[in-house]
């Protein structure tokens, strides 16, 4: 198995990223901020940010409309989200996960896709999976740009 890393450094601490990722995974309204091809999510059984709870996200990948259910696996707050995928996207990208890691008084966010990558999907899938890896280097971007400007605003004063 293969995976695609995107990773991005952040002027945040991991509790002020863990908030805004899961305010963006909160609504609809809220999950179509984070990229412009999200369309919706939407939490269908358990508690939002449990382990087991199953979630179905919509979005654009190369154009063509995708419906992605997934089952968070493992979750430790301000720190690690990951998830499994489910049929029938799992036959091709079984599980993926987001990680915020401190490092010298900012973070980096890392996400993950892990890929079966036969030698068929490999000659055909190239577009894919470039389409993938884009996807993800802009939600990465965006999600810097929602944090930091989250922390501006925080400390910003008004003089009436």
């Amino acid at each position: 198995m293969k995976a695609l890393v995107d990773s991005i450094s952040i002027n945040a601490s991991p509790s002020e990223i863990f908030a805004t990722f899961k305010q963006v995974f909160s609504s609809s309204a809220e999950y179509k901020k984070w990229h412009k091809d999200h369309v919706s999510i939407e939490w269908i059984n358990g508690i939002p940010f449990e382990q087991g709870t199953t979630l179905v996200a919509e979005e654009y990948l190369h154009g063509k409309l995708h419906r992605l259910k997934m089952q968070i696996t493992k979750i430790l707050d301000n720190q690690t989200m990951e998830y499994k995928f489910l049929f029938p996207i799992s036959l091709i990208c079984p599980k993926g996960s987001f990680e915020i890691i401190s490092k010298n008084g900012t973070s980096q966010f890392v996400a993950k896709l892990y890929f079966r990558f036969s030698k068929l999907f490999q000659k055909f899938g190239l577009r894919y999976i470039h389409a993938v890896s884009e996807h993800m280097k802009e939600e990465g971007v965006r999600l810097k740009k929602l944090v930091e400007s989250n922390n501006k605003s925080k400390g910003t004063i008004s003089v009436l």
